[in-house]
C-alpha cells in the first residue's frame, strides 16, 4: 500500500521567477474560466457535456504556451473534480468562476523524468528553473507534484506531495483518552485537563478592527490602501500561525503520550452558524484539530476513535450509567447523580464516557481496579475512521 504525503516549505524566487510565477498563475486561472465558461455554452446548445483540454486553446491563446502545460493540464483536472462533486455530493454547489481579486493564488505540476528535485537548497520547478527553498524537515519518498502558492502577505510556498511505502506497524492499544469539545477551551479530557486555547482571534480583535477602519478609508487603487490591505493580512496571517502552531502542539502530545484517541463527530459547520458561540467555534478551529489528530496518530500506528454524536456522553453517569435528561441545558455545567450520588463535573464527565465508549469501540480488553479482566464489547453505533489518503500498489 502507498502512502502520500505533503510537506509545506517556504520558497524565495527571484524577479524574474516571481514574474513566471505571476503568468502561470494568470494563466491556470484563464483556462479555468475558459474551459467552464465552453461547457456551459455547449451544454445549453446541445444538452451534452463538451470534452476539452487545454492544448486545444493554445492556437489561439499562444501566450498559454510560455508557461507549464501540466498546470494547465491540472487547472482542467480540477474542473472534472468540481462537476464531479456537483453531481455526487450533496452540498456541493455549481464550479464558479475564479476570480482574479481572490487573495490566494496557486498552481500545481507534476514530476516527469525527475523535473522536480531539490538539490543544494534549491528546488527545480518546470519552465521556473532553480528556486531557493527553506527545507526546514528531511523528507522521505519520491516527489509526485508541488502545488506552489502566493499567500494574501505575498509569500510564497511550495507544498511538495511525496509517494512511500506504507511502513506504519499498528502498536497495541493500551492507553485510551477521551476529549470532549469546550468552545472556550478548545477540548477537556477524561483526566480532567484543559487545553486552555489562548484565544488568538479574540485578542487581536481591536488591533484587526483598527486595521479594517484604516484601509476601508484608503482610495480605491492608491499604493497607500495596498499598505493598508497588506497591515490587515498580515494581522489575519499571525493569528493562522499562532493557531496552528498551538493545535501542532496539543496534537503533538497526546499523539506521543497515548494509544487511542476517543473524539465525537461533531458538525463544527452547523455550530459555527450559530450567533451565540459561532466565533468562539471558529476561532478554536476544533475540527483543523481533528485531522491533525488523525494523521499523526495514524503515522504512529495508532487510531483516532470517532464516536457517533448522538451519543449522550453529557447525560450518562460514568460511575452508575443513570441518564440525567436536564443536563440537554448547556448552563447545568455541574451535577449530582440522582441514584448514585457521584458529583459530576459536565466536561470531564462526559470526556470519560467519550473515553469508554472509544474502548467499547475497539474491542478492548483490559483490567479493572481489581485486577480482573475486563472485555468492551463491539455492539456499538460508534465508527472509526482515518482520512488519511492511501492507494494500494495494485493502482
Amino acid at each position: 500500500m502507498l502512502i502520500y504525503r505533503a510537506y509545506k516549505f517556504r520558497v524565495y524566487p527571484n524577479a524574474e521567477q516571481k514574474i513566471m510565477f505571476a503568468k502561470t498563475f494568470g494563466c491556470v486561472r484563464f483556462i479555468y474560466n475558459r474551459m467552464l465558461a465552453d461547457k456551459i455554452k455547449y451544454y445549453k446548445e446541445t444538452k451534452k457535456d463538451l470534452q476539452i483540454t487545454p492544448a486545444q486553446y493554445k492556437m489561439e491563446f499562444e501566450w498559454l504556451k510560455e508557461v507549464d502545460s501540466l498546470a494547465l493540464a491540472n487547472a482542467q483536472l480540477n474542473l472534472q473534480l468540481a462537476y464531479k462533486n456537483f453531481f455526487s455530493k450533496k452540498h456541493s454547489g455549481f464550479p464558479k468562476f475564479k476570480s482574479k481579486k481572490e487573495n490566494r493564488s496557486t498552481y500545481t505540476t507534476n514530476n516527469q523524468n525527475n523535473s522536480i528535485r531539490i538539490e543544494k537548497g534549491k528546488i527545480k520547478l518546470p519552465k521556473v528553473g532553480y528556486v531557493k527553498i527553506i527545507q526546514h524537515r528531511p523528507m522521505e519518498g519520491k516527489i509526485k507534484s508541488v502545488t506552489i502558492e502566493k499567500t494574501p502577505t505575498e509569500k510564497y510556498y511550495a507544498s511538495i506531495l511525496v509517494e512511500n511505502e506504507n511502513q506504519v506497524q499498528e502498536v497495541e492499544l493500551e492507553k485510551f483518552i477521551g476529549l470532549d469539545f469546550s468552545m472556550h477551551d478548545l477540548y477537556v479530557t477524561s483526566e480532567g485537563e484543559k487545553a486552555n486555547y489562548p484565544k488568538f482571534f479574540r485578542k487581536n480583535e481591536k488591533k484587526l478592527s483598527r486595521a479594517y477602519r484604516k484601509f476601508s478609508r484608503r482610495k480605491l487603487g492608491s499604493q497607500n490602501r495596498n499598505k493598508a490591505r497588506l497591515k490587515v493580512c498580515k494581522i489575519h496571517e499571525r493569528i493562522a500561525f499562532q493557531r496552528k502552531d498551538f493545535l501542532h502542539k496539543k496534537s503533538y502530545h497526546l499523539a506521543e503520550d497515548y494509544d487511542a484517541v476517543c473524539i465525537e463527530t461533531l458538525n463544527m459547520r452547523a455550530m459555527s452558524r450559530q450567533l451565540k458561540f459561532g466565533k468562539s467555534v471558529i476561532d478554536n478551529s476544533y475540527g483543523k484539530f481533528q485531522k491533525m489528530l488523525d494523521y499523526k496518530l495514524y503515522f504512529r500506528g495508532k487510531k483516532l476513535v470517532k464516536i457517533n454524536k448522538y451519543y449522550p456522553s453529557s447525560q450518562l453517569c460514568n460511575n452508575c450509567g443513570y441518564k440525567n435528561p436536564k443536563t440537554k441545558n448547556l448552563s447545568l455545567r455541574e451535577w449530582d447523580c440522582p441514584k448514585c450520588g457521584t458529583h459530576h463535573d459536565r466536561d470531564i464527565n462526559a470526556a470519560i464516557n467519550i473515553r469508554e465508549e472509544g474502548k467499547r469501540t475497539v474491542g478492548y480488553t483490559g483490567s479493572n481496579a481489581c485486577g480482573e479482566s475486563v472485555r468492551h464489547d463491539n455492539s456499538s453505533r460508534i465508527i472509526v475512521q482515518f482520512s488519511l489518503k492511501q492507494e494500494t500498489s495494485a493502482s
